[in-house]
């Protein structure tokens, strides 16, 4: 079966690219392993920047049903608050079984032939072409892998879909609503080595969940009962609690996203944000780019130069995780991670700047040196202040 665009995956990079692609005329088949709604382990949280490019992408307002606001942000180590605003930027909250499943119609409804639930047997990064488990191949152009930090596409293009000393895992659990009579969004950047904990309200449910770099959690399921006693101490110990886990990338982005006609798009890039957890917000851009490079490419008859479209198109998301790559160095690395609790207590504006970033408000080249100075400078004080 001929298509010019294969897409494998129909989350929000998948469902962001076939649209994109499929508005444009293009043939699309969007390839799934699952029936929707499906389940995905994630906190749901819709930045600012993610509702922007749900509405220029999807045409889609945060505004439905599937989505309650939160307004108070409350920032925490070790469950103790150290920063926070009650009258936040605002985060729309949702789960993703919904949410992915609204994605994924809106793909369909632009034109792109789905294919789902189906089991691939094998993905040929040449052609390129994709066999399924009953016999059909689906053939095109350009092939698009956006099937997750797990991907299937990756290894076929590289081998294996990551680094295993630089992949995060998370542990999540959905709580009932009753649990908090408030909608107060938390992260607490002392729940994980390397990592953090969140609980996210939802309209019916509560998440919460911890994630970290892999190596540096040897026993996340430790890290996820202390959190939990924090918040549900009646539930820590309760060995019926079932909590989903997952492989999360974690700022350990590809620098080449693809090789000749594949093209990697959302955590099979590793598109993550490494401090905020934020990737709902740069699956749905980086599909976006990989579906304008695939028409750009297909249009001028050279789908050979797709990805240097989609490369160039990519730099501003590299630019933002390389930067906050290096803050994650500053805030966890050596002595300073113990005293950096307290230097966000003494400044306020550090947690106000940490809500801007997680809210889409701002970008880390908006720092700037001289912010990143004082940043230095404030973690600096706080440590001689402790050893004083």
């Amino acid at each position: 079966m001929q298509h010019d665009l294969l897409i494998i995956g129909s989350g929000p990079a998948g469902s962001a690219a076939a649209v994109i692609a499929a508005q444009a005329g293009l043939r699309v088949a969007l390839i799934d392993k699952s029936t929707f709604p499906r389940d995905k382990l994630c906190g749901g949280g819709i930045t600012g920047r993610s509702a922007r490019y749900l509405s220029e992408i999807f045409g889609a307002p945060a505004s439905d049903g599937l989505f309650l606001p939160s307004h108070q942000f409350r920032l925490t180590y070790a469950g103790r608050r150290i920063g926070g605003q009650e009258d936040a930027p605002t985060l729309y909250m949702t789960m993703r079984r919904a949410y992915d499943a609204m994605l994924h119609d809106r793909a369909r409804e632009a034109g792109a032939e789905v294919f789902a639930p189906v089991r691939i047997t094998d993905i040929d990064t040449t052609a390129p072409a994709v066999t399924l488990a009953d016999g059909r191949v689906l053939r095109g152009s350009l092939l698009i892998g956006a099937d997750g930090a797990n991907s299937a596409t990756a290894r076929a293009v590289f081998g294996r879909a990551f680094d295993p000393n630089e992949i995060g895992f998370g542990l999540e659990v959905e709580l009932d609503r009753d649990l908090t009579a408030d909608n107060t969004t938390e992260i607490d950047l002392g729940a994980a080595t390397w990592g953090y904990g969140w609980v996210f309200p939802k309209n019916d449910s509560i998440t919460l969940g911890v994630g970290g770099i892999h190596v540096r959690n040897p026993d996340m399921k430790a890290h996820f009962r202390n959190y939990l006693a924090i918040h549900a101490p009646h539930l820590a110990d309760n060995a019926k609690i079932k909590c989903k886990g997952a492989f999360l990338p974690f700022g350990d982005f590809r620098k080449v996203a693809g090789r000749g006609p594949v093209l990697l798009a959302g955590d099979a890039a590793g598109l993550v944000d490494p401090i905020t957890g934020e990737g709902i917000a740069w699956a749905m851009r980086s599909g976006q780019f990989a579906g304008e490079a695939a028409v750009e490419a297909l249009a001028s008859g050279q789908p050979d130069t797709a990805l240097a479209a989609y490369q160039r198109r990519l730099s501003y998301i590299h630019r933002e995780i390389t930067a906050a790559r290096r803050i994650r160095s500053m805030i966890y690395a050596g002595p300073i991670r113990t005293y950096f609790p307290r230097a966000v207590e003494r400044n306020p504006s550090m947690s106000r700047t940490y809500l801007r970033l997680l809210a889409g408000e701002m970008d880390y080249a908006d720092l700037g040196p001289k912010v990143l100075f004082r940043l230095a400078r404030r973690l600096g004080g706080s440590v001689f202040r402790r050893a004083a």
